[in-house]
């Protein structure tokens, strides 16, 4: 099966950029520290990170070189994929 690679790229990248949407909503809301905080105690780990203020560029920049990054991998994992399995 041949991935079409564009549209590889604009799932995975859309998927990560959600993502980081989400986490830039919870710092908005204010709770982000305690969602860190939980899912560091989850791994049984101390958190040493500490959440900053929310700032809309930076959230904003934090989404859009997710989505581009995630985009990239998902081009070059479906031009690998089409190279590797021939059908």
């Amino acid at each position: 099966m041949k991935l079409k690679v564009h549209e590889t790229g604009m799932v995975l990248g859309v998927m990560v950029a959600l993502v980081h949407a989400v986490w830039t909503t919870m710092v908005w809301l204010g709770v982000g520290q305690g969602y860190l905080d939980w899912i560091f105690t989850l791994h049984s780990l101390d958190n040493p990170f500490i959440v900053l203020q929310f700032d809309l560029v930076r959230s904003l920049t934090l989404i859009v070189v997710t989505f581009v990054v995630g985009y990239l991998v998902g081009w070059v994992f479906a031009n690998i994929w089409n190279k590797v399995v021939k059908k």
